[in-house]
């Protein structure tokens, strides 16, 4: 894989983590999902070395144990496949707290000036 550009997605405003895309030339995506621990150490400028340091320690790991140990894959289905709907608005809520108050509707004032003349015909 060439690596072309990376990205980072804060989760939550960046207090949750960062998801961080290595883009490939050939429009292949790495993603590594990163959450932030207590003391919230990481930030958008030290996620894309965090996120290395995750793929080097996959890098290095024996999967071989790993894939012997499941007879059948293990997959978790997005809320919106699993028709969660419960999921899906709290995934709504979140994401419009993220965005607070740029998620505040938008209200239109007018104002008009009234006068006591009398339309002469």
């Amino acid at each position: 894989m060439h690596l072309v550009g990376t990205q980072v997605i804060p989760e939550q405003g960046g207090r949750a983590g960062f998801t961080v895309e290595f883009v490939g030339e050939g429009g292949e995506i790495v993603s590594v999902s990163l959450r932030n621990d207590t003391a919230a150490n990481l930030n958008r400028l030290n996620a894309v070395e965090r996120a290395q340091e995750v793929m080097r320690e996959l890098a290095n790991t024996d999967c071989s144990a790993v894939e012997e140990s499941q007879d059948t894959p293990h997959m978790r289905r997005s809320a919106r496949g699993a028709k969660d709907t419960d999921e899906m608005e709290k995934q709504l809520d979140e994401g419009l707290e993220d965005t607070f108050p740029a998620s505040d509707p938008v209200s239109v004032t007018v104002s008009t000036i009234p006068t006591d003349r009398a339309k002469k015909q």
